[in-house]
Parts: C-alpha cells; structure tokens; sequence
C-alpha cells in the first residue's frame, strides 16, 4: 500500500476548548445524570455535541509513532535484553499522546467522535528514522474496534493491533480496553512483543473539567524471552501524584529479578534505573513533554477518499471548531443515519461489509499461547468482545487503492 500523500498536518494537531463552558453547565449536569442511570455499554450512547472533540478514534492510531526515532530504535539494539528495555521506552513515551489531553489542559477532555464502519485514517512519518507508514480502518462497528498498523521498511519493525472500548459508570466513567497491539522485529528473526492496554477511568466529570487517568497493570511480553510490568496509579485523597505508573522489567517467569525498573508521570517525564527500585544507577531519562514530535503527513483533504477521517468529517470537524452546536449535530446525524441504512441494507442482502486493509484471524495463534499466558498473566484474546481477531492482510494492502469502494460513499 503506497498512498499518495501530501505534506499537510493532520487534524490531531488541532486544538480543543478547555471544559465545558458557562452556557453548557446546565447540559452538563443533565448529561451526567443520564449516564449515571443507564445500563450497558455508554459507547452506544449519543453524546451531547458540546463535549465532542474533533478527533475521530481512528487517528488516535497514529500517537503510538509521535517519536518514529524512539519507535525504531530497538531495531538496532543487539543485546536482547537492551532491545526489549527499548521496548519498554518506546511504549511509555505513547502514553501521554495516547491518553493526556489533546492540548495538554487538565480538564479540557473532549470526547473523540465515534468512527463508522470502514472509516479510514492513512499518513507517514518523515525524519532522520526514514519513512514510517500508518494504516488505521475501523474493522467493526457494534462493537466498535479499530485495527492499525504502522511500519518502517528500513528498520524492519512493525506494530499492529486492534482495540474496542466497552464503557461504564459507576461514580465515574471506566472504560475497558479490548485488543492488543504487536510489535515485530524482522531483523532479529521476527521477534515478537505482545503488548496489553491499560484501562482508563475519567476524572473531574463533577466540576465539568474532565481528564483521563489510568489504572490497573499491563504487560509487554517478547518472545525473547523478557517481561515488562507497567502498574499506573493516580492521585489519591491523601497522597500521590496524577497520570504516575512504575515498571519493572524481568526474564519471563522470574519477577523478582528485575533487570530495570522505570517510574514517573507519563504526561510528564519519567526515569529508567538498573536493577530494581529508587536506588539504582539512572541509565536514562524521558521528558514526554520536550521531546520533538514528528508530524504526520497526510493527504491534502481535496485528495483524500470519501471514506477517510478528515474528509467523511469535515463538515462536523468544521462546525464543532466554531462552537455551531446545532450544524453539529445536524451534519453528524446525516453521517450516522447513513451509515445504519448502509447496515439494513446489507443485512437484507446477506453480505458483509468489505474491509481494506485487515481480516479476521482464524482463531488465536500459537505465539498467543506462549506470550499471553506466560508474561501476561494468563491475558485473555476476547474475540468475541471485538468482532473477531484482527490482523493486517498484506494482500489486500497491497492492490488498495483510492477510491476504496468504487462509487460508494458513507453518506
């Protein structure tokens, strides 16, 4: 897959509004009130047009990439147990981008809108690490899960992956990440890192002011044979700091021999020890907010495909930047009730909506077995809870081209 692309920014670069204003305070507190009463899974939900950012959860793919040299860098790491700390490095410095506002305001959550099925989001990386590549397609609707894939040739590495969000309240809103990425290395025999999403909770939903925070453990498990434990925690009544986490790093099945341990705030900075808590040798530090960011390139909106992010929601993306709530929601509405006809229709037809770039995997494979129940904690594939288990088919990226579905659009 070689798109053609041009050099202009995405729109994850645009700005949000901080919190929910004056005049929406009262709209606010209602919508509050109707989460906190309804049963089942809030993504099915209509959110009020007010708090909606103008970000579409297919671009969240591309801030796994923000750093294409730290992305690359474990390529051309010999030892193994330095490439897998690599690893390690690479994932935190996507934590801030992934899951801290968008223009680094506490309170200033927006709430992404909701990709339709086979919605796009295609661009690349340009800088000294060569050119890194991003395919991002939502591969299901109910449930909603988005699949991606990102890679650099010249290095020979390559993440994939998918996720689903199930969401609930219960005091605030918990949302549940469903899927997994992985990351392989072709140059050192096709090694493989099994990496597991952190679950989010939203705070400051009372005062209007919301922002993310993460919770629980996950797992970066190689097939070379080490194991990284990431364990967020946030501020508590008493004590602690917001958005912190520490990390250890250990040859699978053997915990307590911790070869590097990692803490800090990951919208802030963080710093990489030898050995096992606060007082070993420093041997690293990251500051996630002065780290130079590479630009993502895609294509100029009068070259994109009806079905890509930026031009599928243009109108929406143009009408939420200039606080016209009613254009919002209006042209928003347009785009979905087009897309349920789109689903009736197949439905009546007995097909199934075409995918560009991914497929379903015929089951869980063997390197699930190896590296989910022995570094992960017995984690568990799900395929249920996300339409299957996704991967990046080569073959169909291969002859995609635009436009991607002839004479259709999702309108």
């Amino acid at each position: 897959m070689s798109p053609s692309l041009n050099t202009t920014t995405s729109s994850s670069s645009k700005d949000e509004g901080a919190g929910v204003s004056p005049q929406n305070k009262g709209s606010w507190s209602s919508f509050l009130k109707s989460i906190a009463s309804f049963n089942g899974d809030l993504s099915s939900m209509t959110a009020p047009p007010f708090i909606l950012g103008t970000l579409s959860l297919t671009e969240f793919s591309a801030y796994w990439t923000q750093h294409p040299a730290v992305f690359v860098a474990p390529a051309a790491e010999k030892d193994p147990a330095k490439r897998a700390l690599l690893v390690l490095k690479w994932f935190l410095s996507t934590l801030k981008p992934s899951y801290s506002t968008r223009n680094d305001k506490y309170g200033s959550e927006k709430k992404p809108l909701n990709p339709f099925l086979g919605e796009l989001f295609l661009g690349k990386w340009e800088d000294e690490a060569g050119t890194t590549e991003l395919v991002s397609e939502q591969v299901s609707h109910h449930p909603p899960v988005t699949a991606y894939c990102i890679q650099n040739a010249k290095h020979g590495i390559k993440l994939e992956g998918y996720n689903g969000q199930k969401a609930s309240f219960s005091r605030t809103i918990h949302i549940k990440q469903i899927g997994h990425a992985l990351l392989t290395l072709s140059a050192h025999n096709n090694e493989t890192y099994l990496i597991t999403l952190p679950n989010i909770h939203i705070e400051g939903l009372i005062y209007g002011k919301p922002f993310v925070e993460l919770n629980g453990c996950t797992y970066i498990s190689s097939s070379s044979g080490f194991t990284s434990k990431i364990d967020y925690s946030g501020k508590g009544w008493v004590s602690g700091k917001k958005n912190s986490f520490t990390a250890t790093m250990h040859p699978t099945g053997k915990e307590k021999e911790v070869l590097y341990s990692v803490e800090g705030q990951w919208p802030e900075a963080f710093t990489i020890r030898e050995g096992g808590g606060k007082h070993g040798t420093v041997i690293d530090n990251f500051n996630a907010r002065t780290q130079p960011i590479t630009p993502l390139i895609v294509p100029a909106l009068e070259q994109q495909d009806p079905w890509e992010a930026n031009k599928a929601w243009e109108k929406v993306i143009a009408a939420i930047t200039k606080g016209d709530m009613d254009t919002t929601n209006a042209e928003k509405s347009k785009l979905e009730n087009a897309q349920r006809e789109l689903r009736r229709k197949e439905q009546a037809e007995g097909r199934e909506w075409p995918r560009r770039f991914f497929s379903r995997s015929q089951g869980a494979e063997d390197w699930w077995e190896k590296l989910a129940k022995t570094g992960c904690a017995g984690e568990r594939i799900e395929a249920d809870k996300t339409g299957g288990v996704w991967r990046f088919d080569k073959e169909k990226a291969e002859s995609a081209r635009r436009p991607f579905h002839e004479g259709a659009t999702p309108f």
